[in-house]
């Protein structure tokens, strides 16, 4: 469906126009959900009620199967590792690892993959509830929401708002441009991350903050483009 740009004619037009455009906004959804019984992360933070587990990245793989980075402020490796829906836990110290999760040992929950959002990253758990920051079009919250209900996993919504037509911060898009000028993304890289904050004035730990936010966001921002052009 095609949307004219010209302008609306009269009052009732103006309206439609209004409609419509709300109709196709983008709503950033902070929601809280039970992970139920059997998915790892739920239970191993139920198992270790004090714990909070941060998923840094989480990737679906074929077959069901998916893989995710973690932090936690307990060590709970062992937990994990012994976990029915862990095939293997890859240790980077007593609070960091990488797990393989099996088919059904708790990746995307159904609703997710029924309506097709992704959660944002970095996201933590605690006691088997999870907070999850989803940005989508009005009607897949709407959509979300009922895929829970029908799903009987409880869930509370703890914010919702609008997001504008702009993707970074005046500052963010400086620091981007200054990125892409430098040759920080080029492959092999240009510039390293150390040399890059000095040109930007900034403390290295400042800048890797920056950059993360920036990549969440333009990663966030074109999955859904990106899964359309790589089957």
């Amino acid at each position: 469906m095609c949307f004219s740009h010209r302008k609306p004619s009269s009052v009732r037009e103006l309206q439609v126009h209004r409609s419509l455009h709300r109709c196709m906004a983008v709503q950033q959804v902070r929601i809280e959900v039970r992970l139920p019984e059997g998915h790892w992360a739920g239970d191993v933070t139920r198992s270790h009620p004090s714990a909070v587990l941060r998923i840094e990245e989480h990737m679906p793989l074929q077959k069901g199967r998916g893989t995710a980075r973690a932090s936690c402020s307990e060590d709970i490796t062992d937990t994990v590792s012994e976990h029915s829906g862990i095939e293997e836990v890859r240790s980077f110290g007593k609070q960091s690892f990488v797990v393989d999760i099996i088919a059904g040992g708790g990746g995307f929950l159904k609703p997710l993959l029924k309506v097709g959002v992704i959660p944002h990253t970095p996201f933590e758990v605690r006691d088997g509830w999870v907070e999850w920051t989803i940005s989508c079009a009005r009607e897949k919250v709407r959509d979300l929401l009922s895929g829970f209900d029908n799903e009987e996993i409880p869930y509370q919504l703890v914010s919702t708002r609008g997001i504008t037509n702009r993707l970074l911060t005046p500052r963010q898009r400086y620091v981007f441009d200054t990125a892409m000028k430098e040759g920080f993304y080029d492959v092999p890289r240009r510039i390293t991350l150390t040399e890059l904050a000095s040109v930007l004035d900034v403390a290295k730990s400042t800048l890797s903050a920056q950059l993360h936010r920036i990549e969440s966001t333009v990663h966030h921002a074109y999955a859904d483009d990106i899964r359309r052009r790589s089957p």
